[in-house]
């Protein structure tokens, strides 16, 4: 007779990613409320956008976006949507989105060595 399985019961897992925009926010470039606003609008949920729920929240705070998701989100798909918005504001000429550490990417401008013309 096989033993009996057992069932586990855990906690609901949370997941809390952050998009800090402090560069783009600071020279006026970028407004965070339409940021939000846009990630609100794009994210999926069961193949639907614009269907979050209780599962999944989009919040501010002063400089940054706060995504904390019950259900599985991967942090790859945010990276993605932040750069389908940069290139909708016409910034991804100027900007990049980097992972600062496991649960935050950072939106830096790219640094461009311009050292003079040497060609003379």
């Amino acid at each position: 007779m096989a033993p009996p399985k057992s069932l586990k019961v855990g906690k609901k897992k949370q997941q809390k990613f952050v998009i800090d925009c402090w560069q783009p926010v600071e020279d006026s470039v970028l407004d965070v409320s339409t940021f939000e606003k846009f990630l609100t609008e794009s994210i999926k949920v069961d193949k639907k956008t614009g269907n979050l729920g209780d599962s999944i929240s989009v919040a501010t705070e002063k400089t940054k976006v706060i995504v904390t998701a019950d259900i599985p989100l991967s942090k790859r798909y945010l990276k993605y949507l932040t750069k389908k918005f940069l290139k909708k504001q016409q910034l991804r000429d100027y900007l990049h989105v980097i992972a600062t550490n496991k649960q935050t990417y950072e939106m830096r401008y790219f640094s461009i060595n311009s050292e003079g013309d040497e060609d003379q």
